[in-house]
Protein backbone atom coordinates (compact mmCIF):
# COMPACT_ATOMS: atom_id res chain seq x y z
CA UNK A 1 0.00 0.00 0.00
CA UNK A 2 1.22 3.45 -0.88
CA UNK A 3 1.50 5.30 2.45
CA UNK A 4 2.94 8.69 1.57
CA UNK A 5 0.63 11.69 1.74
CA UNK A 6 -0.13 13.28 -1.58
CA UNK A 7 -1.75 16.55 -2.51
CA UNK A 8 -5.00 15.23 -3.87
CA UNK A 9 -5.61 13.32 -0.65
CA UNK A 10 -5.26 16.24 1.72
CA UNK A 11 -7.49 18.51 -0.32
CA UNK A 12 -10.39 16.10 -0.53
CA UNK A 13 -9.89 15.24 3.11
CA UNK A 14 -10.18 18.92 3.98
CA UNK A 15 -13.42 19.27 2.06
CA UNK A 16 -14.92 16.05 3.38
CA UNK A 17 -13.99 16.82 6.96
CA UNK A 18 -16.57 19.58 7.12
CA UNK A 19 -19.27 16.99 6.37
CA UNK A 20 -17.87 14.01 8.25
CA UNK A 21 -16.22 15.45 11.33
CA UNK A 22 -13.04 13.65 10.26
CA UNK A 23 -9.78 15.37 11.33
CA UNK A 24 -7.89 16.84 8.42
CA UNK A 25 -4.32 17.23 7.34
CA UNK A 26 -3.85 19.29 4.26
CA UNK A 27 -0.97 19.15 1.82
CA UNK A 28 -0.70 22.70 0.56
CA UNK A 29 0.59 23.12 -2.97
CA UNK A 30 3.04 25.87 -3.87
CA UNK A 31 1.82 26.75 -7.36
CA UNK A 32 4.82 29.02 -7.95
CA UNK A 33 7.02 25.90 -7.76
CA UNK A 34 5.04 24.11 -10.49
CA UNK A 35 5.61 24.41 -14.23
CA UNK A 36 3.83 27.56 -15.39
CA UNK A 37 1.49 25.67 -17.75
CA UNK A 38 -0.20 23.77 -14.91
CA UNK A 39 -0.46 26.58 -12.34
CA UNK A 40 -3.97 27.63 -11.37
CA UNK A 41 -4.96 31.23 -12.17
CA UNK A 42 -4.49 33.91 -9.53
CA UNK A 43 -7.38 34.13 -7.08
CA UNK A 44 -8.00 30.37 -6.90
CA UNK A 45 -7.69 28.70 -3.49
CA UNK A 46 -6.91 25.09 -2.77
CA UNK A 47 -10.06 23.30 -1.56
CA UNK A 48 -9.19 19.61 -1.57
CA UNK A 49 -6.32 17.18 -2.04
CA UNK A 50 -6.65 13.50 -2.98
CA UNK A 51 -4.41 10.73 -4.20
CA UNK A 52 -4.63 7.50 -6.09
CA UNK A 53 -1.97 4.84 -5.84
CA UNK A 54 -3.72 2.17 -7.91
CA UNK A 55 -5.20 4.01 -10.87
CA UNK A 56 -5.47 2.33 -14.25
CA UNK A 57 -5.32 3.77 -17.75
CA UNK A 58 -6.51 1.77 -20.74
CA UNK A 59 -4.80 2.07 -24.13
CA UNK A 60 -5.88 0.48 -27.42
CA UNK A 61 -3.77 -0.41 -30.47
CA UNK A 62 -5.29 1.57 -33.35
CA UNK A 63 -4.49 2.92 -36.80
CA UNK A 64 -2.30 6.01 -36.66
CA UNK A 65 -4.36 8.98 -37.82
CA UNK A 66 -3.54 9.97 -41.40
CA UNK A 67 -0.70 7.41 -41.59
CA UNK A 68 -1.89 4.38 -43.55
CA UNK A 69 -0.36 1.10 -42.42
CA UNK A 70 1.01 2.52 -39.15
CA UNK A 71 -0.33 1.86 -35.67
CA UNK A 72 -0.05 3.31 -32.18
CA UNK A 73 -1.30 2.86 -28.62
CA UNK A 74 -4.14 5.34 -28.10
CA UNK A 75 -5.45 6.57 -24.73
CA UNK A 76 -8.94 5.16 -24.05
CA UNK A 77 -9.57 6.29 -20.46
CA UNK A 78 -8.66 6.20 -16.76
CA UNK A 79 -10.27 4.62 -13.70
CA UNK A 80 -9.11 5.35 -10.15
CA UNK A 81 -10.24 5.44 -6.54
CA UNK A 82 -9.43 8.67 -4.70
CA UNK A 83 -8.13 8.51 -1.15
CA UNK A 84 -7.45 10.98 1.63
CA UNK A 85 -4.24 11.25 3.65
CA UNK A 86 -5.25 8.40 5.93
CA UNK A 87 -5.95 6.09 2.98
CA UNK A 88 -9.74 6.34 3.32
CA UNK A 89 -11.68 6.00 0.06
CA UNK A 90 -13.25 9.42 -0.62
CA UNK A 91 -14.28 9.24 -4.28
CA UNK A 92 -13.52 8.13 -7.80
CA UNK A 93 -12.12 9.39 -11.07
CA UNK A 94 -12.95 8.07 -14.55
CA UNK A 95 -13.36 9.17 -18.13
CA UNK A 96 -13.87 10.23 -20.76
CA UNK A 97 -15.01 12.81 -20.11
CA UNK A 98 -12.75 13.44 -17.12
CA UNK A 99 -15.07 13.05 -14.12
CA UNK A 100 -14.39 13.21 -10.39
CA UNK A 101 -17.09 11.96 -7.99
CA UNK A 102 -16.98 12.47 -4.23
CA UNK A 103 -18.33 9.87 -1.81
CA UNK A 104 -20.99 12.48 -0.91
CA UNK A 105 -22.41 12.17 -4.45
CA UNK A 106 -21.25 15.53 -5.79
CA UNK A 107 -19.33 15.41 -9.06
CA UNK A 108 -17.39 17.60 -11.43
CA UNK A 109 -16.48 17.12 -15.09
CA UNK A 110 -13.53 18.95 -16.63
CA UNK A 111 -11.59 19.69 -19.79
CA UNK A 112 -7.82 19.77 -20.11
CA UNK A 113 -6.30 23.25 -20.26
CA UNK A 114 -2.60 22.37 -20.27
CA UNK A 115 0.00 19.72 -19.54
CA UNK A 116 3.65 19.78 -18.53
CA UNK A 117 6.20 16.96 -18.41
CA UNK A 118 6.83 15.43 -15.01
CA UNK A 119 10.53 16.21 -14.97
CA UNK A 120 10.93 14.53 -11.57
CA UNK A 121 9.66 11.15 -12.75
CA UNK A 122 10.50 10.40 -16.39
CA UNK A 123 8.29 7.77 -18.02
CA UNK A 124 5.18 9.10 -16.30
CA UNK A 125 2.06 10.75 -17.65
CA UNK A 126 2.33 14.54 -17.66
CA UNK A 127 1.21 16.93 -14.99
CA UNK A 128 -2.12 18.44 -15.99
CA UNK A 129 -4.40 21.45 -15.41
CA UNK A 130 -8.13 20.93 -15.95
CA UNK A 131 -10.91 23.55 -16.03
CA UNK A 132 -13.98 22.22 -14.24
CA UNK A 133 -17.56 22.68 -15.36
CA UNK A 134 -20.04 23.59 -12.59
CA UNK A 135 -20.47 20.70 -10.16
CA UNK A 136 -23.61 18.64 -9.86
CA UNK A 137 -25.03 17.39 -6.56
CA UNK A 138 -24.60 18.93 -3.14
CA UNK A 139 -21.23 18.39 -1.52
CA UNK A 140 -17.51 19.05 -1.62
CA UNK A 141 -17.30 19.39 -5.41
CA UNK A 142 -19.50 22.51 -5.36
CA UNK A 143 -17.37 25.53 -6.23
CA UNK A 144 -14.50 23.53 -7.76
CA UNK A 145 -13.18 25.48 -10.75
CA UNK A 146 -9.77 23.87 -11.49
CA UNK A 147 -8.12 20.51 -10.88
CA UNK A 148 -4.42 19.69 -11.09
CA UNK A 149 -2.94 16.25 -11.64
CA UNK A 150 0.46 16.23 -9.92
CA UNK A 151 3.14 13.82 -8.69
CA UNK A 152 2.41 11.36 -11.47
CA UNK A 153 4.07 7.95 -11.58
CA UNK A 154 3.61 5.58 -14.53
CA UNK A 155 0.56 5.57 -16.76
CA UNK A 156 2.28 5.95 -20.12
CA UNK A 157 1.31 3.91 -23.18
CA UNK A 158 2.64 0.36 -23.19
CA UNK A 159 6.11 -0.23 -24.59
CA UNK A 160 4.76 -3.20 -26.52
CA UNK A 161 4.45 -3.65 -30.26
CA UNK A 162 1.32 -2.19 -31.83
CA UNK A 163 0.73 -3.50 -35.35
CA UNK A 164 -1.95 -4.82 -37.67
CA UNK A 165 -1.70 -8.21 -35.95
CA UNK A 166 -2.86 -6.82 -32.59
CA UNK A 167 -5.00 -3.90 -33.81
CA UNK A 168 -7.91 -3.50 -31.39
CA UNK A 169 -6.01 -5.05 -28.49
CA UNK A 170 -6.37 -3.16 -25.19
CA UNK A 171 -3.76 -2.90 -22.46
CA UNK A 172 -4.20 -1.51 -18.97
CA UNK A 173 -1.30 0.27 -17.25
CA UNK A 174 -1.06 1.36 -13.63
CA UNK A 175 -0.47 4.90 -12.47
CA UNK A 176 -0.40 7.01 -9.33
CA UNK A 177 -1.15 10.72 -9.06
CA UNK A 178 -2.40 13.45 -6.78
CA UNK A 179 -5.50 15.41 -7.73
CA UNK A 180 -5.75 18.89 -6.24
CA UNK A 181 -9.04 20.81 -6.39
CA UNK A 182 -9.34 24.63 -6.42
CA UNK A 183 -12.12 27.18 -6.25
CA UNK A 184 -12.82 30.80 -5.36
Amino acid sequence: MHTHLTLGTAALALGLAACSGMPTTSMKIDNAALPEAVRVPAGESQKMWTTTDAGQITYECRDKKDMAGQYEWVFVGPVARLKDGSGKDVGSYFGPPATWVSSDGSRVVGKQVAVAPNAGTPGSIPLQLVKADPATGSGVMQGVSYIQRLKTVGGVAPALPCAETNKGEKKVVSYAADYVFYGR
